[in-house]
């Protein structure tokens, strides 16, 4: 298997800061809804990262490497997972009862008695004063 390796950049420290302020604030308001209590203590956990985020952003640096390669190990989790799911759940069952039913959209295979196999196309082309100024 080939692995591709790209530069993964990760956001500010100011960004990741407020980011997380906020999905406290979420958790903190979301009982509201339900006519709960809200959480005191997620309001206050967001304020104390919301204050660091503007006045020392370099304190979240390492939760901000940290948060990132939790995201990229998901990543190599979760992605061949969900890839193979759809593979084996959507596309190889389509292609099975596309191959039952005789479709073949591509129309690829050997013909070794054929001249050519350009497919010509049944209306003409489009006239060439349809294609000036196209953008």
């Amino acid at each position: 298997m080939s692995e591709r390796h790209t530069a993964v950049t990760t956001s500010s420290n100011r960004a990741f800061g407020i980011a997380f302020a906020l999905f406290f604030a979420v958790i903190g308001v979301w009982p509201w809804f339900s006519n709960a209590p809200v959480r005191l203590w997620a309001f206050f956990t967001g304020a104390a990262i919301l204050a660091m985020a503007i006045a020392a952003p370099g304190v979240l640096g390492p939760f901000n490497r940290v948060w990132l390669g939790i995201g990229l190990l998901m990543h190599r989790v979760t992605s061949p997972i969900v890839l193979a799911v759809m593979f084996f759940l959507v596309i190889t069952p389509l292609g099975r009862i596309m191959r039952a039913a005789g479709k073949r959209p591509l129309k690829i295979g050997f013909e070794p008695d054929a001249k050519s196999y350009w497919i010509d196309r049944p209306p003409p082309d489009p006239a060439r004063e349809s294609m000036r100024n196209q953008f």
